[in-house]
């Protein structure tokens, strides 16, 4: 059979069981809640905000390329400040926030098969039914994911997210040792590895390879467009900016993997 059948007949699996979730779950007769609203603070930053929130210890590991790290860092930051930046702010005075907020649900809709797979991993069954019925109700009664239709049903709050690193943290696989990519970001020997399995189930990698770097790229950009100054004052309060990110990521990682 064809790559593109097989790619059709697993978007088709996925519709009719995200149908069945819908049927069987939806409550017989409550009224449905109102669409969740969420501001640019609700929204800014999520590493910022597991710091903020989390008074556990920051957790230590092993820096090895420390200085290879830190050149990154700072590569990283003089793309922001020198190209992301200027870019998003022009992007954002040309797209209305409405729009912009519509193309961020629009990829997260689109990217549910890494949320889905890495739920069944890990055991999450009722969340991967939630993740599957919110694809559904999303696809076809929010335009393609551009509106959160799934907030109206009460059975399908939005459920936290899953990659495949948590996946291997549930495992009780460490970190290994922190890494900082150009570009990418902060990351670990872990969360490296989980990063390339999931390209193998991201629908933009599989079904458009050839544009899956301009389209991550747009992503990004409209994503940033959302939160411009965040990163600006974060570098801004810490004593160390490298040592700070580093925190920042490693305790919001470790939240994810309690949730």
């Amino acid at each position: 059979m064809e790559p593109n059948r097989h790619i059709g007949w697993f978007w088709v699996m996925i519709t009719l069981a995200g149908l069945f979730f819908v049927i069987t779950n939806a409550p017989a007769q409550e009224a449905p809640q109102q669409p969740q609203t969420l501001s640019a603070e609700d929204e800014a930053f999520a590493v910022a905000e597991a710091l903020e929130e989390d008074e556990e210890p920051i957790p230590q590991i092993a820096d090895p390329l420390y200085y290879l790290n830190k050149g990154f860092f700072h590569f990283n930051d003089k793309l922001y400040f020198w190209g992301l930046k200027p870019i998003a702010e022009i992007y954002r005075s040309v797209l209305p926030r409405p729009f912009r907020t519509g193309i961020r649900n629009f990829y997260a809709n689109l990217k549910m098969p890494i949320r889905f797979v890495n739920c069944l991993l890990q055991g999450k069954t009722d969340r991967a039914g939630v993740e599957l019925g919110r694809f559904m109700v999303n696809t076809v009664f929010g335009g393609l994911g551009f509106w959160n239709a799934a907030n109206l049903e009460p059975n399908l709050s939005e459920p936290p997210d899953e990659d495949l690193g948590q996946t291997f943290g549930s495992y009780g696989i460490p970190h290994g040792f922190y890494l900082v990519w150009p570009i990418l970001g902060p990351s670990t020997l872990r969360d490296t590895f989980g990063r390339v399995g999931d390209m193998f189930i991201d629908p933009v990698t599989v079904m458009a390879p050839d544009a899956s770097s301009y389209l991550n790229a747009h992503e990004q950009v409209n994503r940033l467009s959302l939160n411009i100054g965040d990163y600006d004052s974060i570098k801004k309060a810490a004593v160390d900016p490298y040592e700070s990110f580093k925190g920042i990521y490693l305790q919001y990682r470790a939240k994810e993997l309690k949730q």
